[in-house]
């Protein structure tokens, strides 16, 4: 006897999908990157994820560099609140530092973030902490308002460049060896500095490129 086939089932009897949301889609994708990484996160694995076309995606995210930046807005929810305890200068580096680890947790990020411009909630509310807390430190207005730039392009060039897909030790291991074998006769600074050039726990630098930015935002005046 051969088996009998099975009774199609009505759509009407299928469970209901959940209906598309940008926040829904925004979700789905930060799942994609932490799963797959960010190239998966394109217009047509999610449409896949989500059981739906393309098409339908572009009502709520314009384009792949938009849902990026969302994704990256998402995660910066992860940091947590503005530091409490510390002077000011060491709050804004703790605030900058957890930006900072949080593009080293998710690589492929880094350097979409470079280019990426979120404007949701919690990018905001990253902005609104860095500012208040310069202004907490006396820092002018104006001087704050272009060091924030300054300050996140600084944190997330760093994520940017350690995160490099194509970086290998093979290519720090013959910088490290030029730097250390070059001739005092044609490099004579590099020779004479190439042990600071090369000196300091990465956590030790990244605490130093901040405070050197802080100090100069503080001091230095935009121009008329």
């Amino acid at each position: 006897m051969t088996a009998r086939p099975e009774t199609p089932r009505s759509r009407r009897e299928r469970p209901a999908k959940p209906a598309l949301s940008r926040e829904g889609i925004v979700a789905a994708a930060v799942a994609v990157l932490r799963a797959e990484g960010l190239k998966k996160v394109t217009m047509r694995r999610l449409a896949q994820e989500l059981d739906t076309g393309p098409a339908s995606l572009y009502v709520y995210v314009r384009n792949t560099a938009e849902l990026h930046a969302a994704v990256l807005d998402e995660l910066l929810g992860t940091i947590g609140p503005a530091p409490t305890g510390g002077s000011w200068r060491e709050r804004v580096e703790r605030v900058l530092t957890a930006y900072t680890w949080m593009l080293f947790e998710h690589p492929s990020l880094a350097r979409s973030a470079l280019t990426a411009w979120p404007s949701g909630p919690h990018y905001l509310n990253l902005i609104e902490t860095l500012l208040a807390l310069l202004d907490e430190g006396g820092v002018p207005p104006a001087q704050a308002a272009w060091g924030v730039d300054l300050l996140l392009q600084q944190a997330t060039a760093t994520a940017a460049e350690h995160s490099a897909e194509d970086a290998s030790q093979e290519d720090w291991d013959a910088l490290t060896d030029a730097l250390r074998t070059v001739s005092d006769r044609t490099h004579p600074h590099i020779a004479a500095r190439s042990g600071d050039l090369l000196a300091g726990a990465h956590e030790a630098r990244l605490s130093w490129r901040f405070q050197a930015l802080i100090t100069g935002i503080e001091r230095t005046a935009v121009p008329n």
